[in-house]
């Protein structure tokens, strides 16, 4: 019989994957895993693992194989519905709690929720404050629903695009967004992890800039006086960026850097 061991010697993956893999197939923490790591396994958990790990090797996410990815410290389900949450989108629920007024009250609007990591994680933060979240796509709304309602978050979803998801009347004091910013004909949309996440998440179908340059347009009459726009973007779109808030009578216009040292978060102020 096949052991812990052999399985991850004979995957063809990183030992980290392998084990990811294993946790999920026998319903067992790592440190089981690691004392027992020489135990025969029943040969339909070592089948399910060889067929997960063929998956691996294919390409298919981790995330979506295990069903899930860690953001802000929370675990968040995600689906081939919705994008993967990446640490560098953890600069955004930072600039946005560094924008909420001073005494935990307040209101933030997410634009393109999708998994709901930036609202989900802005609520936790400050329960006091007023999160609403928007998406288009309905079955990231009920994946962002989901997640909310795990993790015990306060948070209100409207379906729709945009700002056109949400009543008539009301106004924010920051708005965040990471929308589809890669351009259509960009190399990196058939390589990796982007090949199994949903297009529309990730281009706006022509250069980039029309969903930033929408939510920019948009953001003052959703926000308060002296309310806050943070954008994530790609690394070669900060100046773009930076001047769509400078035309849009933004003040305090400025580019933060994600943990790569690259261009990410651009932000201003009303």
């Amino acid at each position: 019989m096949q052991t812990a061991q052999s399985l991850t010697s004979m995957s063809g993956l990183p030992r980290l994957e392998a084990r990811m893999l294993l946790e999920l197939v026998l319903g067992k923490p790592r440190e089981w895993l690691l004392a027992h790591d020489t135990d025969p396994l029943e040969p339909e958990a070592a089948a399910r693992f060889l067929t997960l790990a063929a998956q691996r090797r294919q390409g298919i996410p981790m995330a979506h194989l295990v069903g899930h990815r860690e953001f802000m410290g929370h675990r968040l389900s995600v689906s081939a519905e919705v994008l993967i949450p990446r640490p560098e989108t953890e600069l955004l629920v930072e600039m946005a709690l560094q924008s909420l007024p001073d005494d935990a009250d307040g209101s933030l609007l997410d634009l393109g929720t999708g998994s709901g990591a930036v609202a989900i994680s802005v609520a936790l933060a400050r329960p006091k404050v007023r999160v609403v979240a928007t998406d288009l796509s309905e079955t990231a709304i009920a994946v962002a629903q989901q997640n909310a309602h795990q993790l015990s978050a306060s948070v209100q979803f409207w379906q729709g695009n945009w700002y056109e998801a949400l009543p008539p009347e009301g106004r924010f004091d920051v708005i965040v967004s990471n929308p589809p910013y890669i351009a259509l004909n960009d190399p990196h949309l058939s390589q990796g992890d982007l090949r199994f996440e949903p297009v529309g998440a990730l281009t706006d179908g022509a250069e980039g800039l029309m969903a930033l340059r929408h939510i920019v347009s948009g953001a003052p009459h959703r926000l308060n006086a002296g309310g806050w726009l943070w954008l994530e973007h790609g690394f070669e779109q900060g100046e773009g960026v930076a001047q769509l808030l400078l035309d849009a009578g933004f003040n305090a216009v400025h580019t933060k850097q994600d943990l790569a040292g690259l261009p990410r978060i651009t932000g201003g102020s009303l």
